[in-house]
């Protein structure tokens, strides 16, 4: 599995950023995947989540209403699109996947997830 994140960039604050995630090597589809940030001095924390049964989405508090976590499974790419960015959301933003089923929950800890991009980061003044 490997997985090449894309779309950062340094915006000003209320600006908008569409981050990109390739993937490869998924050849079942059952993944759960997310996208993590780590801002500086911080630890890195999961902030969107998808499940691969459709509809199925997870955010933390800070970012409901302004980034929303979709994928296109046709060309096998995980996007989040942020808006009304602020210079809180400054940091490093990954995508990871890892293995799940119907009935696994969305979840924020990095150590559940197998598989990670070398991140893209985002900058906002």
């Amino acid at each position: 599995v490997q997985l090449v994140e894309s779309g950062g960039g340094s915006v000003q604050a209320g600006g908008s950023l569409r981050l990109s995630c390739a993937t490869s090597g998924m050849t079942n589809g059952r993944y759960c995947m997310g996208w993590f940030r780590q801002s500086p001095g911080k630890e890195r924390e999961g902030i969107a989540g998808i499940h691969y049964s459709p509809g199925r989405t997870r955010y933390i508090d800070s970012v409901k209403g302004r980034f929303t976590i979709s994928k296109d499974d046709t060309t096998n790419t995980l996007y989040l699109s942020t808006n009304n960015l602020k210079p809180e959301d400054t940091g490093m933003y990954y995508c990871a996947a890892r293995v799940c089923y119907y009935g696994t929950s969305i979840i924020f800890s990095a150590s559940a997830f197998d598989y990670w991009g070398q991140g893209t980061q985002v900058t906002v003044s």
